[in-house]
């Protein structure tokens, strides 16, 4: 008897601890939220009660949310057009509530039930995704849990996004991710409330969209030696490898890639980079170069093609650009711009226009008579000439062109938009010129940039600490705001090769960016950023999603000390740390040294080891650093 008194006592106890609601925790940070008393209880005979009358987008809604959420609860829920008490009910506004626009919200969960309300389905949507993030962390599992009490906090919440633009950018030409593999990045893209995907589609590494009536784009430039190590130092491929490492989209993936977007309310912004980045193009269709030989050209496989001095301009070795003085190169992106045009809703086509390396263009007989016969001053006015030229093909289209902000060199197209990405100068040059701008700043929001220390990251040539992307916010001071359209973080993938390193390189710096540009910015509070992330961290291991730990690890310096060695100055990227190091080889822990102040390296070191913990148990990851990289980061030879 007691036995049993004593087993009810423990189950009770642990129903309970599972029952604890946990303080509401979202990302993006919601314009309010309200904590109130009680929690819902999800069941399994839980309601979606959607409008009367409703054209099928609402039941689009509910039937995401259901699917959603019988992943992990097994539950299958219900859709009706009749109240009940404890359902989940959808309601369009039957008047616009203006503050809330197009895809605001508010979401009311109680005891009694859940209502969500909004003026259009995708503010239904982005509740969803809210409501989400208020179900314990087992709601991201594959796999059905039992046992779990599927409670969500009693809270109000009105929220709607500060930019209409909130992006992503995935670059899936330098590696091949399969469709199936895009389709996972819209889902967790829409999760956090990102409703851009801009899809860089071609580059010097492949090209990536079936056009009909080019064949050889996607026969011979989608495909080039599959090459492990680090990008631009691979060596050249040899004749005999084989160019079997690539892949391509046809227009029916497209499609269906542009058809899944649209129920996740993502639309896709399609980038054909030019007259750069443009070698897969010019392999397989070498008239359009300027240069002699380009016949004898292949599809980059990421050996080293271009050169980038540490001080001047950079130049190619190879003529990676498509030739402005050769009529036969605006026939062909009429072709190109017809077919993306025909596959892509979206207002907007993305042109590229950057790092267009002109060593060749300077030496070449075709630009030098266009320049004569078109009164072009210099090379900025050349580019400019075919930016303008290409903003007539693709408004030609029924489209409105966006390009990275060089082609603002020359003179900017009449009606073209500016992707800022080198700083936020060009956006601001472009806002002042009263062009439509989206802001996506390396500073900020290069996504493909190391994430803490070179000591431990995959090696990228700049960094990009969680911290830094937060402090992202797309209008600089003193620009007009009704010219920002919004913003979007950038993730190249010279480095990245699968979807988990992928997943690594997004998360947690896409949330900094997703709350940057959906949030207000008085809502924006590092402290308070921090432990939100920590939430989805453990969500992300329920979902066996990878993401970077970097923001627990050490920022580490190193200056000159009085005794001409190194002085390594550590300092962490979030409160509540201790840093533990050592310098006799051994792996720290608690029990070492604390770093208190800086510490001047012994003379005979080799290695320094540091590690951070929180409140007595390690958090951050053990890293390695020669003592002779300290030397180099404080400028001792």
């Amino acid at each position: 008897m007691q036995c049993r008194i004593i087993l009810t006592l423990f189950i009770l106890a642990s129903i309970n601890g599972i029952a604890q609601v946990q303080k509401p925790s979202v990302i993006p940070e919601p314009v309010s939220l309200e904590q109130k008393e009680g929690q819902f209880l999800l069941k399994h005979t839980t309601a979606i009660e959607i409008p009367s009358g409703d054209d099928g987008s609402v039941a689009a809604v509910a039937r995401y949310l259901a699917g959603f959420l019988s992943r992990s609860t097994g539950f299958h829920l219900s859709t009706t057009h009749t109240s009940a008490d404890g359902s989940i009910k959808f309601v369009l506004n039957a008047s616009r509530d203006e503050a809330i626009g197009d895809e605001g919200y508010e979401l009311q969960v109680s005891s009694g039930g859940v209502t969500i309300s909004a003026n259009k389905p995708a503010g239904l949507f982005y509740a969803v995704q809210t409501f989400v993030q208020l179900l314990p962390k087992e709601i991201e599992s594959k796999k059905v849990n039992e046992n779990i009490q599927w409670i969500a906090p009693a809270v109000v919440i009105k929220d709607y996004p500060r930019f209409g633009w909130r992006g992503l950018m995935f670059d899936v030409s330098r590696h091949f991710f399969t469709k199936e593999e895009v389709k996972a990045f819209i889902d967790d893209m829409a999760r956090y409330k990102f409703n851009l995907l801009h899809l860089h589609l071609t580059d010097d590494q492949g090209w990536r969209i079936e056009i009909k009536s080019l064949p050889k784009l996607t026969s011979v430039g989608a495909w080039n030696v599959k090459k492990t190590g680090t990008f631009n130092y691979f060596s050249d491929p040899l004749p005999d490898e084989p160019r079997d490492y690539g892949g391509f989209y046809t227009q029916d993936d497209i499609r269906e890639i542009v058809e899944y977007a649209k129920e996740h309310f993502v639309n896709i912004l399609p980038e054909v980079d030019v007259p750069g980045h443009s070698l897969a193009a010019i392999a397989s269709y070498p008239e359009l170069s300027c240069t002699p030989g380009a016949d004898k050209y292949t599809v980059n496989s990421g050996e080293k093609f271009m050169v980038w001095p540490p001080k001047g301009h950079f130049y190619g070795l190879v003529d990676n650009t498509l030739c402005p003085a050769n009529p036969k190169v605006y026939e062909f992106l009429d072709k190109v711009f017809t077919e993306v045009a025909a596959l892509f809703p979206f207002e907007y086509i993305h042109m590229g226009g950057d790092e267009t390396a002109r060593n060749f263009w300077e030496k070449s007989p075709q630009i030098k008579a266009l320049m004569q016969r078109e009164k072009l001053k210099n090379l900025d006015e050349v580019q400019s000439y075919f930016v303008k030229k290409v903003e007539q093909i693709v408004e030609s289209k029924g489209k409105k062109l966006i390009g990275w902000d060089e082609i603002l060199q020359g003179g900017l197209a009449p009606n073209a938009a500016v992707m800022s990405w080198r700083g936020v100068d060009g956006g601001i040059a472009a806002a002042k010129l009263q062009h439509e701008v989206v802001m996506s700043p390396t500073t900020f929001a290069y996504l493909d940039f190391m994430q803490g220390d070179a000591a431990i990251e995959p090696p990228v040539y700049a960094t990009l600490r969680l911290s830094k992307a937060y402090q992202f916010d797309p209008v600089p001071e003193g620009v007009d705001a009704k010219y920002i359209k919004g913003g979007q973080a950038n993730l190249w993938t010279e480095q990245v090769y699968n979807t988990r390193h992928l997943q690594y390189m997004l998360w947690p710096r896409a949330f900094a960016i997703a709350e940057s540009v959906w949030s207000p910015k008085e809502k924006k509070n590092w402290e308070n950023f921090v432990p939100r992330v920590e939430q989805q961290f453990r969500r992300f291991d329920v979902a066996e999603k990878k993401y970077a730990p970097a923001m627990y690890d050490p920022v580490i310096k190193a200056t000159k000390g009085p005794n001409g060695l190194p002085v390594a100055e550590l300092s962490t990227e979030i409160s509540g740390l201790d840093i533990f190091y050592s310098f006799d080889n051994s792996f720290p822990d608690k029990f070492y040294p604390k770093y208190t102040e800086p510490v001047e390296v012994p003379k005979d070191a080799v290695t320094m080891r540091i590690i951070t913990y929180r409140n007595g148990e390690p958090v951050g990851r053990m890293i390695s650093i020669a003592v002779a990289e300290l030397k180099k980061r404080a400028g001792i030879k």
